[in-house]
């Protein structure tokens, strides 16, 4: 079981790489006028999204496979599904942003985005505070 924990820890490590680096990349992405630039970020934006996106996938599925293996329960299990449930619908979300992006359509400015990225840390501690400490 430790092998299965331990390729849980590195697909979601890897899937939080690209939830953070998506977000800058659309805060650079706000700030630009010149359209070579802008396809080439659109070009970076579309290959990471491909990319994180079977991570997420990968990072979810070993995550069932410790509970299903561990018998996990409790109030601080509840908590973490909740907030993995709004990661995924923020990496979802994060594909709407890529496609309005894609087609010129973007409606955010640059520091919308930047606070849009902080959402995923947040999580992050508290996902981490309720797994080691498990407050109920």
């Amino acid at each position: 079981m430790l092998w299965v924990k331990s390729f849980h820890i590195i697909f979601v490590t890897s899937w939080f790489a690209g939830l953070f680096y998506l977000p800058r990349l659309f805060v650079n992405h706000a700030m630009v006028e010149d359209v070579a630039t802008s396809d080439r970020l659109k070009l970076m934006e579309h290959k990471l999204y491909r990319f994180m996106t079977p991570l997420g996938v990968l990072a979810v599925l070993f995550g069932f496979w410790l509970w299903l293996g561990y018998g996990f329960s409790g109030g601080w299990l509840h908590a973490k599904l909740a907030l993995v449930t709004v990661l995924v619908a923020y990496h979802l979300y994060c594909g709407k942003l890529l496609d309005d992006f894609k087609h010129d359509r973007n409606r955010h400015s640059h520091i919308w985005y930047r606070w849009f990225n902080e959402l995923p840390v947040l999580i992050l501690f508290a996902v981490i505070f309720l797994v080691e400490l498990k407050p109920f």
